[in-house]
């Protein structure tokens, strides 16, 4: 994998050149902040774009519930609820006094609206499966929501504060896709695309008092030597997803930042379209799983930071089961087995969104399937192509992604039209389990079995879990160090200057 190209630092300076700068004195309220990703949304309850929930979700927009760094779940616009005897019934009370940035009044009519539009039939939530288990929502008074459920749901409650359950306003939601309105600590200011959307403070949030930064710029960056350049010019006080690992040292060795390597909840995959031949083929998908080889994956696209993963779970949570050897690597096995299954030397297409974690493992895993004979095209391409092209019409043969939302492992039930294309009755029925099972121990052994279960079938070809790799400038206090889900809040974060 040939690494970054060799730059001077006046033609890394020259690639930021349209970034504007401010002296950092007067800059002490502001934090500016690189994304690689620029969504083509702003509104987390109708896109799958994980940089929509990085930038605006609690922040911009809130929900019933909020996930803490170590995964725990709290109120947030509910301040408290109760649960009946047959965990069937969540009677939510609402923080009152709230309003939305356009002036508009918070209360149960907008969290009726808010999940009766996400379980819509013509709903385009990307998570829209978590409130199948929802039977009615309720407004028993301006304070107090009832939520019944067809059955337990063990993720529920965590589930409620995830970006897919954000509490829109109606005089607002169908323009949230341009112009984002919610309750939370910041509003939006503008949105300039190709190069940055600003938040700044909502001096009438409820808890104003303690959101300590009056402005904060998200500037897309998702070329790697120019992440670096911002940076080291202190154009840029945070990339809390920095694309280039092999730049980290440098970083590392310089006091005017700190480096973060943490954990997500994002297993990068190589997919395959099972519903496409030849990988409705369980031993052309196998063949595949045995061709790639882990090491020389995360060693050449992520300069060894990151760990490998056998399937579809984290190495850092409570059931993981290490399947990494389930597949060994072995280039002349994986050639006889494509030989057997009749597909050796036929092309196969490999189409990766502009991500550098995804690009640089495309290069690799071409090479190895062509050392397994295999005929494997990268092409590269925008994100909107691969959301509307891969994602939504499932028009691919192969593709990398990182799945970076908690508790996804349901993605595999969603049936012959999600775009994995994999549709699988004995492992629908097993998460059907796994999602109403309320002991966290017995949910765990059944989360065992789901591990057990995809790598047997080798639906893809699990690569690794994507690390938090995060570059700040010192004086930037109050980012999380790991990420147990989507969103960032910013709320707690300070940056002095």
């Amino acid at each position: 994998m040939p690494g970054l190209p060799k730059l001077t630092a006046l033609s890394l300076i020259a690639l930021t050149a349209g970034l504007a700068t401010a002296p950092l004195s007067a800059l002490a309220d502001t934090l500016r902040v690189g994304l690689q990703q620029e969504p083509t949304s702003l509104d987390p309850t109708a896109d799958a774009t994980a940089s929509i929930d990085g930038m605006l979700t609690m922040n911009v927009y809130e929900s019933l519930t909020i996930v803490a760094e170590n995964g725990e779940v709290g109120p947030n616009l509910a301040t408290d609820w109760t649960v009946s005897d047959d965990g069937l019934t969540y009677t939510f009370t609402l923080a009152s006094g709230v309003k939305f940035h356009d002036g508009t009044v918070f209360d149960a009519e907008d969290v009726v609206f808010s999940f009766d539009r996400a379980m819509a039939e013509d709903s385009t939530n990307p998570s829209k499966d978590i409130f199948k288990p929802i039977e009615s929502v309720t407004a028993v008074d301006p304070q107090t929501v009832e939520i019944k459920l067809k059955n337990k749901d063990a993720f529920f409650l965590f589930n409620m504060g995830q970006g897919d359950s954000s509490i829109v306003a109606p005089e607002s939601a169908d323009t949230n896709n341009t112009d984002p309105v919610g309750t939370g600590p910041f509003r939006m200011e503008s949105w300039t695309r190709g190069d940055r959307l600003t938040l700044v403070k909502n001096e009438d949030y409820r808890d104003a008092e303690n959101v300590a930064l009056d402005k904060v710029e998200f500037r897309f960056i998702s070329d790697p030597a120019a992440a670096t350049a911002a940076m080291m010019a202190e154009e840029l006080d945070a990339f809390p997803g920095f694309p280039a690992p092999e730049l980290l040292p440098q970083f590392e060795a310089d006091p005017r930042f700190r480096v973060n390597i943490g954990s997500t909840e994002g297993e990068v995959i190589l997919a395959m379209n099972n519903a496409k031949a030849p990988f409705d083929n369980i031993e052309v998908r196998r063949a595949v799983a045995t061709a790639i080889d882990r090491e020389e994956i995360i060693e050449g696209a992520m300069y060894g930071q990151a760990v490998p993963i056998g399937s579809f779970y984290p190495p850092h949570g409570a059931a993981y089961v290490d399947l990494t050897g389930k597949y060994p690597h072995d280039t002349e096995k994986a050639k006889q087995m494509f030989a057997d299954a009749g597909v050796e030397g036929t092309t196969m297409t490999l189409r990766v969104p502009p991500f550098p974690y995804a690009t640089r493992s495309a290069e690799i895993i071409q090479q190895e399937l062509s050392n397994a004979g295999i005929d494997a095209k990268v092409e590269n391409v925008e994100w909107g192509f691969w959301i509307d092209e891969v994602y939504k019409k499932k028009n691919y043969d192969m593709t990398i992604i990182a799945h970076t939302s908690p508790n996804d492992m349901g993605n595999f039930a969603r049936g012959p039209d999600y775009f994995y294309g994999y549709d699988d009755a004995e492992f629908t029925a097993l998460w059907n389990q796994i999602e109403t099972e309320a002991d966290a121990d017995k949910r765990n052994e059944l989360l065992k079995q789901g591990q057990e279960y995809l790598a047997d079938q080798s639906v893809h070809a699990f690569l690794f879990q994507l690390p938090l790799l995060g570059v700040f400038r010192t004086g930037v206090e109050g980012y999380w160090s790991s990420s147990p889900v989507l969103y960032m809040p910013l709320k707690g974060v300070s940056n002095a200057g």
